[in-house]
C-alpha cells in the first residue's frame, strides 16, 4: 500500500522589503495556521543602508526592526509552533542571532536561535560592502538541527522557501525539480502584498475593500514541489491568475531563473485557479545551479543633489529655458566648476485654465551628481536660490535644496561557489559548513519557443492604450530594468506575442531607444519579459531616473496607445480617442 503523501508545509511571508508593514508579523501569527514564518528585509538597497549603519556602530548592520516586532511574535510563534526564517541579519547575522537570544531572555519565550552565514566577501578597495547570494541550504541544516528562529545574511530571497521545505520533505540537491518549484513560490512570497492584489496593474476590477489593506501570501509546498498560493482567510487582497503571474514576472528576466540552489524553468511553470484566493503552480522543472554565486557589492558613487522649480500658469517652456539659461551663468559667475552631470527634467503637470493654482503647475527638476561634495554643495545650492527676485514670474521651488547627499552604487559579480563557505550555525554553537551543489551547468540562454498563430489581421482595430488588455509589472536589478507584460485570454496573447516586438517596445518607450532590450518569451503564462540594460544608470541607490527603482516603467508603457484589434476589446469601457 503507498504511503499517503505528507501534509504540505505552509509557508507564509511578513516582510517584502525593510519598512514593510510592522504588525504584519504579528497578523500572519494570529489570522490563520502556519509552520513557518519568513521575513525578507534585503534588497540592493538596504545592503548600503545597512552598511553605512555599520560604520557608526559595527555591532549594528542587522534590520533592527526585526527586532522589535519579534517583541510580540516570538511568543506568539513559540505557542504555535511556527518556525520564523529571515534575512534580517543583513551584514551582521551573528549579531542579530545574539540579539534575538537576549530577547527571548527577556521576554521569557524559550526559543532555539540559528544563523548562517558565509555570505560576507573580502570588500575590494573603494567598496562598502560585498556579499554572496546564499541558497537555502544553510537554513535546512539550522532546522534540521532544532532551531526555532534562524536568521540569515544575504541570500535569494526564494532561499526563505527552499530552506524550510527542504528540510521539510528531506529534499536532497539532486532533487532539482522539487527545489525548482519552491524556488518559484518563494519568488511569488518574497514581495508580500504584491502577490494579493498589491501594486497590481487590474487593480480597478477587483472590490476596493479588499485592497484597502491586502493580506500577506502563503504557500502550501506539497513534497514534489508543487504549490498552492493563498492568504488567510479573511483578511484583504485577492489571489488569482493575474496576481500570481504579475509577481512570477516582477524582477525576472528569461526562461532560466538561475539561483544557487537550483536553475528554475520559469517556461514549464503551469498556473491552474485552485478556488477562491488559491492559485495551484506545478509542472515546473529544474535544472543544476551554475558553477558561480552572484555577489553583490555596494560602494558609496559620489554626491548629488537636486531643486524642483515649479513653472505656473503660461509660457511654460519659455520659463524653463529662462531658468535654465540663469542657473547656469550663475554657476559660472561663481567661479566654481560645474558639476560632472547635470540633468533637467520638465514634467508638464499643468492643465489649462486650471481651477487650482496646484493644476496649473509644471515641475522642472534639475539633478546634479559629482565626485565632489563642493561641486553639488553650497555652489549649487546658491545659483538655485540666488535667482528667487531675479527670473521667471512665480518663482518658487517645493523645497531649498540642502548640502548635497552622498548617492550609492550596486554591482553584481559573479564569484565561484567553491570559493564562499557558507556555513551554518547551529544551535548549539557547532559550525557546519554547507558544501556546494557537486552538479552545475553554465548558464545559456533559452531558443525563443514558437509563438502562437498570430491574431487575424484582418480583424478591425481601435486606437486605445495597452493597459485595456495588458497587464505590466516593472523593477530594477542593478543598472537594468525588467518590465514583464501578460495578457488573460488566449487570442489577446496571440496578438501580444506578435506585436510587442522589442521594436514596437522602444517606439512605446523612447527613454529605450537607444538603450539595448532583451525579450523572453513565456507561453505558459502567456506573457513577454524585456530586460532594458542601462536604463537606470548605476542603479536605484544612484537615483539616476525619476523612478530610480523602475516601478513605473510598466504603467508607463500601459498608458502607451496603440491600434489594438477590435474584437479584444469587446466589454471594456474605452477611453476618448486622443488625437
Amino acid at each position: 500500500m503507498t504511503a499517503p503523501d505528507p501534509a504540505p508545509l505552509r509557508i507564509g511571508n511578513a516582510s517584502g522589503f525593510y519598512g514593510d508593514r510592522f504588525d504584519a508579523l504579528r497578523d500572519m501569527l494570529t489570522d490563520g495556521p502556519l509552520d513557518v514564518l519568513t521575513g525578507d528585509y534585503l534588497a540592493e538597497l538596504t545592503m548600503l543602508i545597512l552598511g553605512r549603519s555599520r560604520l557608526k556602530d559595527p555591532e549594528k548592520g542587522y534590520a533592527t526592526t526585526f527586532l522589535r516586532q519579534l517583541e510580540e511574535g516570538l511568543g506568539l510563534a513559540h505557542e504555535r509552533g511556527v518556525k520564523i526564517v529571515a534575512n534580517a541579519g543583513g551584514l551582521n547575522p551573528a549579531g542579530l542571532a545574539d540579539a534575538v537570544r537576549k530577547l527571548a531572555a527577556k521576554v521569557g519565550v524559550p526559543v532555539t536561535v540559528a544563523h548562517v552565514e558565509g555570505d560576507s566577501l573580502p570588500v575590494p578597495d573603494g567598496f562598502l560592502t560585498a556579499n554572496a547570494y546564499l541558497g537555502g541550504s544553510g537554513i535546512a541544516a539550522c532546522l534540521r538541527a532544532g532551531a526555532e528562529v534562524v536568521v540569515t545574511g544575504r541570500v535569494t530571497d526564494a532561499a526563505l522557501v527552499t530552506g524550510p521545505a527542504a528540510a521539510h520533505f528531506g529534499w536532497g540537491p539532486d532533487d532539482l525539480d522539487a527545489l525548482a518549484g519552491a524556488v518559484v513560490a518563494g519568488h511569488v512570497l518574497e514581495c508580500g502584498t504584491q502577490a494579493t492584489g498589491g501594486n497590481h496593474a487590474f487593480f480597478g476590477a477587483y472590490d476596493p475593500a479588499l485592497l484597502r489593506r491586502p493580506g500577506f501570501p502563503l504557500a502550501e509546498i506539497h513534497a514534489d514541489g508543487s504549490s498552492v498560493i493563498t492568504k488567510h482567510d479573511g483578511t484583504g487582497g485577492i489571489v488569482d491568475l493575474s496576481t500570481v503571474t504579475a509577481q512570477l514576472l516582477y524582477e525576472t528576466g528569461g526562461a532560466r531563473y538561475a539561483g544557487p540552489d537550483v536553475t528554475a524553468r520559469l517556461d514549464t511553470v503551469r498556473l491552474t485557479a485552485d478556488g477562491p484566493d488559491r492559485v495551484r503552480i506545478d509542472g515546473v522543472r529544474g535544472e543544476a545551479p551554475p558553477p558561480t554565486l552572484k555577489a553583490g557589492l555596494t560602494r558609496l558613487g559620489g554626491w548629488r543633489n537636486e531643486v524642483v522649480f515649479v513653472l505656473t500658469g503660461l509660457d511654460i517652456e519659455a520659463k524653463a529655458r529662462l531658468v535654465q539659461d540663469q542657473f547656469a551663468d550663475a554657476l559660472e559667475r561663481g567661479g566654481g566648476r560645474p558639476p560632472a552631470e547635470v540633468r533637467w527634467e520638465l514634467s508638464r503637470t499643468d492643465h489649462a485654465d486650471a481651477d487650482t493654482e496646484e493644476r496649473a503647475g509644471a515641475l522642472l527638476r534639475l539633478v546634479v551628481r559629482d565626485q565632489d561634495a563642493e561641486a553639488v554643495g553650497r555652489a549649487f545650492s546658491s545659483a538655485a536660490i540666488e535667482l528667487a527676485l531675479g527670473s521667471y514670474p512665480g518663482f518658487h521651488v517645493t523645497a531649498p535644496p540642502g548640502k548635497g547627499a552622498p548617492y550609492g552604487v550596486f554591482e553584481a559579480w559573479p564569484v565561484p561557489a567553491g570559493e564562499v563557505e557558507h556555513s551554518a550555525v547551529l544551535p548549539d554553537g557547532s559550525r557546519l559548513v554547507i558544501e556546494p551543489p557537486a552538479l552545475t551547468q553554465e548558464l545559456a540562454d533559452v531558443g525563443e519557443p514558437p509563438l502562437p498563430d498570430p491574431y487575424p489581421s484582418t480583424a478591425p482595430t481601435r486606437r486605445v492604450p495597452l493597459g485595456l488588455i495588458a497587464g505590466a509589472r516593472s523593477g530594477d536589478k542593478g543598472g537594468d530594468a525588467n518590465v514583464g507584460v501578460w495578457v488573460r485570454g488566449d487570442d489577446a496573447w496571440r496578438w501580444l506575442a506578435h506585436e510587442l516586438t522589442v521594436e514596437r517596445f522602444k517606439e512605446l518607450l523612447p527613454e529605450t531607444a537607444d538603450l539595448t532590450v532583451v525579450r523572453h518569451v513565456l507561453p505558459n503564462l502567456r506573457a513577454l519579459n524585456f530586460t532594458v540594460h542601462g536604463l537606470l544608470g548605476e542603479g536605484v541607490a544612484a537615483q539616476a531616473r525619476f523612478d530610480p527603482q523602475a516601478k513605473a516603467v510598466g504603467e508607463w508603457l500601459r498608458s502607451r496607445w496603440l491600434p489594438v484589434p477590435a474584437p479584444l476589446l469587446e466589454g471594456i469601457p474605452l477611453p476618448e480617442v486622443t488625437a
